[in-house]
């Protein structure tokens, strides 16, 4: 996210940052100082192995525990990088729905919001791996955080599961995919495949417990600076119809 002045609302940090940061001062000066509140923290928690189950939930309830310290709301909940090419989902998939729901327990006993984040290169990344775990997972305490692009690169449609999922979308990252060199294939809101117009129309009037939140991924090459790519969000939004309000 950038500054108010572009018109975003909030920003998305991930957990081991703010827990980085609360040694030289604490992420709580910083979101003062550029007037942005804490909206969630991506967490990375190893899902799939059982015998890292304890430590890797007493890891992400310590950033849930930051989160809400800063007035944070969600708990996006990232998989753990498996090797896709050998992976073999079914004989895992008992242990990433147990340490979801475990998880999901306790982050909502905390007052807070956990969603599943499926994400490429993990051990939830294709149609048929998200529905299984979301049709096994208890969707009382956890939800689903879809990262919109990831779905289109992993072969998803993702107008398609956010339908079919639209009760438990909780918090959202828009983002587009066009394939290309620059990006690691993701390309600014409106210059890819993604159907963006079709996702906002789904998430308009709902009012999930976090946000639509406008990512995009940027190590190099990245041919125009971040704050570029925040105006080319807003104007493409502005186009759908989507208002800003300003902020000081």
């Amino acid at each position: 996210m950038t500054s108010p002045a572009s018109g975003f609302y909030g920003i998305e940090l991930f957990g081991n940052q703010i827990e980085a940061m609360e040694a030289p001062g604490s992420v709580g000066a910083l979101l003062e100082k550029h007037n942005l509140p804490l909206i969630s923290a991506y967490c990375g928690t190893n899902l799939s192995d059982p015998a890292q189950r304890k430590d890797s939930i007493a890891k992400t309830l310590a950033w849930a525990g930051l989160v809400k310290k800063y007035n944070g709301k969600v708990i996006v909940v990232g998989p753990n990088g498996v090797p896709r090419g050998t992976w073999d989902f079914n004989a895992h998939k008992d242990d990433i729905v147990a340490t979801l729901n475990e998880l999901g327990k306790a982050v909502t006993d905390m007052g807070l919001t956990p969603v599943l984040h499926q994400h490429t290169g993990t051990c939830v990344e294709t149609r048929d791996e998200t529905y299984a775990v979301l049709e096994a997972v208890d969707t009382r305490v956890m939800k689903f955080g879809p990262d919109i692009r990831q779905l289109q690169k992993g072969g998803s449609d993702p107008v398609q599961v956010v339908k079919d999922f639209l009760p438990l979308v909780q918090h959202m990252h828009l983002k587009d995919y066009s394939g290309g060199k620059e990006y690691l294939g993701y390309c600014p809101l409106g210059q890819g495949k993604v159907d963006i117009p079709a996702i906002l129309a789904m998430m308009e009037g709902r009012k999930p417990a976090g946000v639509v939140m406008v990512e995009l991924d940027s190590p190099p090459p990245q041919p125009v600076p971040a704050i570029e790519n925040a105006k080319i969000a807003k104007a493409y939004l502005q186009n759908q119809g989507i208002t800003f309000q300003q902020r000081r």
